[in-house]
């Protein structure tokens, strides 16, 4: 019986953008009476918990991670009230609940930003960071927004500029005043006080800036290699040593570890990007810190097997204490099924996909959508909601297409609204509807649902160590250890039959009840069909 405390140990969690899930008030936009709604559905998919992007009070400059108040629900999508319904009927379904928590950063409509630009000898004047220009007038060193352009705006009541590291009515806390931790803290304890199970911690490595604003070293051409942004974004052009991931950011995280002790169930999810993500993912997740990670490496466009396996190994060499959270999918990058889909988005590559995903050490964060199997939507321009789309376009079209409507039916809006959604309906995701695919025992979604109710019934690939094997391409194959049992998982990532032998294996029993397309493995000699897996337990495997 694993321990309550831990729920979160090997968990698959559920990403929810609550403005592409349902609407139930006619606006076109999907609220929180529309999660309580689909509830029933979600907990059919057996997953451990729901993450729900932001519905706090916000000018939605970008979508809610701009928040205006951060105890409050903004009118788009509901009222604290539903949030309390949606928290109860998904504790009553057995699902936990995680939420966004945007620490770094408010909008430039929060209270305490308004009072902080005033002046500077007001009580908060000191809660942003805030810096004179040099003297010819220009910001005050060359970091730079991942929005593009400067990290810094110019305020002409103060006379100064502050540093945003997102867009310009994003401003950045300044942290390293002891009111703003706090205030923060106490932000966090409110949604902990409602019995939420865990916060999501966007950007958590962008807490801290350098207090001496030194600028941030030039970065060689071959090496700008960008995650989730547009490739032709000059914040690829630096070392980001100074504008985030600072030493200090340490002891707040074991001051929010503190906090979150008191609510013995309840977990911390950090989002991080930096120059070394891994390195940085060990580093918050060891001692008292995050209890779990997860950064932008199997986000990237990069695929195959060799590829996840040195992330994997990478990650597994340095994080000797902490606990990973994989992602393959989420609000703000390519889906998975075009960005590694090489034009092959096939059914069967989708619950592959999901297969690899919930078969690795750690815990899962798996995208709305995904059990359905979409492809990434076409959205024209003038259809572009997304502020970092419109300014890169048309090299880089923002993230737009990863965030249309869910797809519940074959009618006009899809079932997702009864007037225009906020973004269009791909019409090839109607034909991967929840109502079509739901009478069709063989549809990815059904997939999906059987895949995870056999995973649930595996303690090795949940909480197990991990161990590769040396395989070619495009096969990927481990064995997952726990408590004596041993689960080997092999997985052709690619459309065509493969061959090869697996001595080391010694004597194995397959595994069924998955509900995948399996290989067969005699003897060491294992045949994979195209798109296919293969479970076995090891009984006498060689060390």
């Amino acid at each position: 019986m694993v321990d309550a405390t831990f729920w979160w140990r090997g968990a698959v969690i559920y990403q929810i953008y609550p403005r592409s899930f349902l609407d139930t008030n006619g606006d076109g936009v999907g609220d929180l009476p529309g999660i309580i709604q689909r509830l029933d559905y979600v907990a059919s998919l057996g997953v451990d918990a729901i993450w729900i992007a932001p519905f706090f009070r916000s000018p939605m400059a970008d979508f809610g991670y701009d928040i205006a108040d951060y105890r409050d629900v903004d009118p788009l999508f509901g009222t604290v009230d539903d949030f309390d319904r949606l928290l109860a009927k998904a504790h009553a379904l057995g699902v936990k609940v995680m939420i966004d928590q945007v620490l770094s950063h408010t909008s430039d409509q929060h209270a305490w930003f308004k009072e902080s630009r005033e002046g500077r000898d007001n009580p908060k004047a000191d809660w942003y960071v805030w810096a004179d220009a040099k003297p010819d007038g220009s910001a005050p060193n060359n970091w730079l927004s991942l929005f593009g352009g400067s990290a810094w705006q110019w305020e002409p009541r103060r006379g100064q500029y502050y540093l945003h590291n997102f867009l310009a009515s994003q401003p950045d806390l300044n942290f390293h005043h002891p009111d703003v931790r706090a205030a923060v803290l106490d932000n966090v304890r409110f949604w902990l006080d409602k019995g939420v199970d865990g916060l999501r911690l966007d950007a958590i490595n962008f807490c801290f800036h350098d207090r001496q604003l030194r600028d941030n070293p030039p970065k060689p051409k071959e090496k700008r290699v960008g995650r989730g942004f547009s490739p032709d974004n000059p914040y690829a052009f630096q070392y980001h040593y100074y504008n985030n991931t600072q030493p200090e950011n340490l002891a707040f995280l074991e001051d929010l570890r503190v906090l979150l002790d008191r609510y013995p169930t309840a977990v911390t999810l950090g989002e991080i990007s930096s120059e070394d993500s891994l390195a940085t993912m060990a580093e918050y997740t060891r001692g008292h810190r995050l209890h779990m990670g997860y950064s932008f490496e199997l986000l990237s466009s990069e695929f195959s097997a060799a590829y996840i396996r040195q992330t994997v190994e990478q990650l597994e060499a340095q994080m000797d204490e902490g606990w990973p959270c994989w992602a393959i999918s989420n609000h703000d990058v390519e889906r998975v099924l075009t960005r590694w889909g090489n034009g092959n988005a096939t059914p069967r590559l989708a619950n592959v996909l999901t297969a690899m995903l919930c078969s690795l050490r750690g815990s899962v964060c798996i995208y709305q959508g995904e059990e359905l199997g979409l492809t990434e939507a076409e959205v024209p321009y003038e259809s572009l909601r997304d502020p970092y789309g419109i300014t890169f376009w048309p090299n880089f079209k923002g993230r737009d297409g990863c965030r249309t409507p869910m797809p519940w039916d074959d009618s006009a809006f899809a079932g997702f609204s009864k007037v225009t959604p906020w973004l269009p309906i791909d019409k090839a995701h109607k034909t991967l509807a929840v109502a079509y695919q739901e009478a069709h025992p063989d549809s990815v979604l059904n997939g999906f649902r059987r895949f995870m109710q056999w995973r649930a019934t595996q303690s090795a690939l949940r909480l197990g160590d991990i161990r590769f094997l040396e395989t070619p391409e495009p096969v990927l194959a481990f064995v997952r250890n726990h408590a004596g049992e041993q689960v080997l998982s092999v997985f052709n990532l690619g459309k065509q039959p493969q061959t090869l032998n697996l001595p080391e294996v010694g004597t194995a029993e397959l595994l069924t009840g998955h509900g995948l397309q399996q290989g067969t493995l005699v003897d060491g000699a294992l045949q994979l069909p195209g798109h296919a897996v293969l479970f076995a337990r090891l009984i006498d495997a060689q060390d």
